[in-house]
């Protein structure tokens, strides 16, 4: 039977049918973390190390890892700090042909064991010309960088102290499609630690005061209950803006603590 795991060069290849897609978690945990830790240098086969900003992205598919190069949908690549951003400056995101521009809101990437923040998350989009009248393209970009194993804190419900590690950052370059995706995974709230919903109470004289509450009340339940949990009624306020409505950066990594 022939091995279709590999291709006529003898590089090893998805099977038809076979797509890398990595939770966000998994990028951020696995991927990233072995990266800036020095580990597992066979991933590079699946995420090369690349400075996309040498590059225009209609040439970054070509430079994907060998397992996924053939991928239509979204390329994954390791980005070096640059001299200037290692300095203390900001990063330079010009190519020959134009520049990345932060969008939206950055937001966190979160842990699916105890929903705690391991990561951060931005979003760009590339502009042919030179700002300020570039051209917007169909190209996006999520980039990752990993948080430190401190924990940040919530202030005013804001998070501080939160440090990344800024050596390697991970991103995922793809296409602005009109089909939904169902790449993120993130838990909803904006707290450090989610609270867990409060359980029902069984208890039967709770019960039979609540069925008379419940008579009295109904109305007013249906008219409530848009928006909110019917157990715990807490409000549910998500991190970020993960459509991409607006072209305005609010903030950005660089305004986050770097070790």
């Amino acid at each position: 039977m022939e091995n279709n795991m590999y291709d006529n060069n003898n590089n090893n290849v998805l099977p038809p049918g076979y797509r890398f897609y990595p939770t966000e978690e998994e990028l951020v945990e696995f991927y990233l973390r072995n990266k800036l830790d020095g580990k597992r240098n066979d991933i590079q086969r699946v995420i090369p190390v690349v400075n996309i900003y040498h590059h225009n992205p209609s040439e970054l598919p070509e430079m994907a890892g060998e397992v996924i190069k053939h991928d239509t949908e979204q390329w994954f690549f390791f980005i070096p700090i640059q001299d200037r951003e290692a300095r203390g400056g900001r990063p330079t995101r010009l190519t020959t042909q134009g520049y990345w521009k932060a969008t939206g809101t950055p937001g966190f990437v979160y842990s699916s064991n105890n929903n705690r923040i391991i990561g951060g998350k931005r979003t760009m989009v590339f502009y042919k010309g030179r700002a300020p009248n570039g051209k917007k393209t169909q190209w996006k970009m999520n980039e990752y960088k990993a948080s430190t194993h401190g924990e940040p804190s919530l202030t005013n419900n804001h998070i501080t102290n939160l440090k990344l590690q800024h050596e390697f950052s991970l991103c995922r370059v793809y296409k602005k499609s009109k089909c939904v995706r169902a790449f993120d995974r993130r838990p909803a709230g904006s707290g450090l630690l989610l609270p867990p919903h409060q359980p029902l109470i069984n208890n039967n004289n709770n019960n039979n005061n609540n069925n008379n509450n419940d008579n009295n009340n109904n109305n007013n339940n249906n008219n409530n209950n848009i928006g909110t949990s019917s157990s715990s009624r807490e409000i549910i306020q998500p991190m970020g803006n993960y459509n991409d409505l607006s072209d305005t950066p609010l903030w950005d990594f660089e305004d986050w603590n770097f070790i």
